[in-house]
């Protein structure tokens, strides 16, 4: 199986708030990727720190070795997945969860997110939440 790592999984890892190194060696370090968005905002988390050096260079070592996809061949599903939630009365107000989001459905990713709820409304995702509480 692969997987899409969403913003919020890798700014917890970060942050010392869950280990995923175990985690990441189990599922294959190979088969998990970033949307080009999650690496924006890690980069803006990491340049609005309080120290933000050594926040890049943690930001550098986390993406050694993963895979960044690019959202440009998801921008027709953007389009769609967004106009079909708002007829539904359902729309995703982060429009970077939707990129990130339409990202895992478009390339038959496994989106790993604490944040099931925001995405589960989304045609055709699949979820994981490595989350321990």
């Amino acid at each position: 199986m692969q997987y899409l790592l969403d913003t919020t999984t890798c700014i917890f890892f970060l942050r010392g708030k869950i280990n995923l190194d175990d985690t990441l060696r189990e599922k294959g370090r190979e088969n998990c990727y970033l949307s080009e968005i999650t690496v924006v905002e890690l980069r803006f988390g990491a340049e609005n720190s309080n120290n933000p050096a050594k926040s890049h260079k943690a930001v550098d070592a986390f993406l050694n070795g993963l895979s960044v996809i690019p959202i440009f061949g998801c921008i027709k599903r953007y389009a769609k997945e967004k106009v079909r939630l708002r007829k539904i009365g359902k729309p995703m107000h982060d429009e970077f969860d939707l990129l990130i989001g339409v990202t895992a459905v478009e390339h038959k990713l496994t989106l790993v997110t604490d944040n099931v709820k925001d995405f589960e409304r989304l045609d055709g995702i699949k979820i994981e939440n490595w989350f321990r509480r």
